[in-house]
């Protein structure tokens, strides 16, 4: 034999093939399902039936495979036999890892077989056995893997589809209508309804970047954190500037809402403000609406980013309800918006807890201005803010006003 033969052999096939009857190809898939089930433990762990029906039905249509192809035939053309067989694999939960370690087992049998029908003097058969073995492997792990990625796709497609439908049927109050039933996600005893809003990121108004990608990416990576974070089991319509949320009992406690928006936020690279309130899965649509209003208090009064509750904020939300009693409160500052040095001072003292020092320090101007300034208001208003009655009236009317859409004071803090 030449060196020239090694490079183009001239048999295509071992001297003595390998039977490739269903009896052998049957008996070699228990002789490799034997020894995964004793020597793997990944292997071994899966349920008895699950083993033998999905990942043995890999093997055996790779070993036919690997038979056909050492005894001298070509590669399979079609193989959508193994990417169904995969498949199922995958809807079964078994991972890839596991199919590949099984497959590389059974392409050892038939390396063994090669080599146990071959000589020292065969070594054309060796050489063009293993060849094949290659391509094949090839072939086989690029189907696999392939099939589990289509699969994955597919089953988190339906996945969103049916969370979808329960987030809609769920905000719509129709927990009996047939989306809501065919959804396949089963029903919380109790949801946190979280209220959203999801600032611009800061490449949003980037001059050379696409704001309307920017954002969707943004959206993107909040989603990715929800499924992670909760594993898929949160439900939300969301936008690029916010939506709600659904959180399963079984998934949160209120305690640990405030870590997990921080999170959220970290994941988006932008800080949420979610306003939150907890409720059985009928009263949903009310709580969403209560949530919502409960965020548009938070932003009105321009508070930082976070998670609010109504138990932190039921005033400010009762005094920026639309109203009579609102409309009053408002309506009692209106004498100082011709003097909005005086609206500032008043703003800025009751920020700065009272204390005319800081208050001076912030506007830059002496304490005794603050405290001429705090008298002018009270003269204006009827209300003293060195009186606890009048103080409450005034910052309740301060909170009123934020609420009312004739009355939005601004404020500067330049010195």
């Amino acid at each position: 034999m030449t060196t020239e033969s090694l490079v183009r052999p001239e048999r295509n096939g071992l001297d003595r093939p390998i039977s490739p009857s269903a009896r052998d190809i049957d008996r070699l898939t228990r002789e490799v399902m034997a020894h995964l089930a004793e020597s793997d433990e990944q292997c071994g762990a899966l349920p008895g039936q699950t083993l033998v029906r999905d990942v043995k039905a890999v093997v055996r249509i790779c070993l036919g495979w690997l038979i056909h192809c050492v005894n001298g035939h070509v590669l399979p053309t079609s193989t959508d036999r193994l990417a169904i067989a995969a498949a199922g694999c995958t809807r079964e939960g078994i991972p890839v890892d596991t199919v590949l370690h099984a497959v590389h087992e059974g392409f050892k049998v038939g390396m063994d077989l090669i080599f146990a029908r071959t000589g020292p003097a065969d070594v054309v058969g060796v050489v063009t056995g293993t060849a094949r073995v290659l391509e094949l492997s090839k072939l086989i792990t690029a189907t696999v893997s392939k099939a589990y990625v289509l699969e994955h796709k597919a089953v988190a497609a339906a996945h969103q589809t049916a969370a979808q439908s329960l987030t809609s049927a769920l905000l719509a109050g129709h927990l009996d209508s047939a989306a809501a039933r065919e959804s396949g996600l089963p029903i919380a005893e109790e949801y946190s309804v979280l209220a959203v809003a999801i600032p611009a990121h800061p490449d949003e108004r980037h001059p050379r970047l696409d704001g309307q990608v920017v954002a969707r990416r943004k959206l993107r990576r909040l989603q990715a954190a929800l499924a992670t974070i909760f594993g898929g089991h949160a439900l939300s319509l969301l936008s690029v500037d916010g939506g709600t949320i659904l959180l399963p009992s079984t998934v949160r406690t209120d305690p640990d809402l405030d870590d997990l928006v921080q999170r959220m936020s970290s994941a988006t690279q932008v800080p949420l403000t979610v306003a939150v309130v907890t409720t059985r899965p009928d009263e949903v649509p009310t709580a969403a609406r209560h949530a919502h209003e409960l965020l548009d208090t938070v932003q009105q009064l321009e508070l930082a980013p976070g998670v609010y509750r109504f138990t932190e904020l039921a005033l400010q939300y009762q005094l920026t309800r639309p109203g009579i009693g609102r409309d009053a409160l408002a309506t009692r500052l209106t004498p100082l918006d011709e003097y909005p040095d005086l609206l500032e001072t008043l703003q800025i003292y009751i920020d700065t807890g009272l204390s005319r020092t800081r208050a001076a320090r912030q506007l830059c101007v002496h304490p005794n201005t603050v405290d001429y300034r705090l008298r002018r208001i009270a003269h204006l208003t009827g209300c003293d803010p060195a009186e606890p009655s009048g103080l409450w009236y005034l910052r309740s009317a301060i909170v009123a006003r934020r609420g009312h859409p004739a009355h939005r004071p601004t404020r500067s803090t330049a010195c």
